[in-house]
């Protein structure tokens, strides 16, 4: 696996995989630290991907553990947040302690190689693209997202294949940022977490 250098930040959803297939698809990414986004840091299903147990792993790989969920994550704990009981990435995005977490992670992207880590596979389905991607690439960052083959494919891209399910890629006339903007907004009101009471 080629180490990609055309990027400034990376992010992963650990899914289903095994501890070894995260460690390598990782490694082979040239990682130095993964930025955990999640806002619960545990996994019964998949216990080796529960905070402690990861940061444990990643250290004897030399990979450091740094948690970002508090700031970052995608189940905020402020009611103020959400909109029709589900998490608003917009309201997210302009908050005080997201700023803030963005803030700590590019202090950390000057550090590491960073990769931020979710749970969901696949970057569409998930606020480390939908939300936390989307404001770095907006930022100018060069982000790009590790799929499950190694691969990684740069935010550029997810947000074609965004267009594309919303149905506006071939669409060659109106406001490509606003049709970008509407496809984000339907997105995340699908995949959001939702405020329990």
């Amino acid at each position: 696996m080629t180490i990609r250098s055309d990027f400034d930040l990376l992010t992963i959803g650990h899914s289903n995989l095994t501890a070894d297939a995260f460690m390598a698809l990782a490694q082979g990414s040239g990682v130095t630290a993964i930025a955990d986004v999640r806002s619960v840091p545990f996994s019964r299903r998949f216990p080796w991907f529960t905070g402690t147990k990861l940061a444990a792993r990643l250290q004897g790989a030399d990979i450091a553990y740094l948690p970002f969920g508090d700031a970052l994550g995608g189940r905020p704990r402020d009611p103020a947040l959400y909109s029709d009981g589900a998490a608003n990435y917009e309201k997210m995005a302009a908050s005080a302690p997201f700023r803030a977490g963005l803030d700590r992670l590019g202090e950390a992207m000057g550090r590491f190689r960073l990769c931020l880590m979710c749970a969901e596979r696949e970057p569409l389905d998930c606020h480390r693209c939908l939300l936390v991607a989307r404001a770095l690439s907006e930022s100018g960052s060069r982000v790009g997202h590790i799929l499950v083959d190694g691969t990684i494919e740069p935010h550029a891209a997810t947000e074609e294949r965004l267009l594309g399910r919303a149905g506006a890629a071939d669409d060659l006339f109106g406001n490509r940022a606003a049709k970008l903007a509407q496809a984000y907004r339907d997105r995340a009101l699908k995949v959001a977490a939702h405020f329990k009471a």
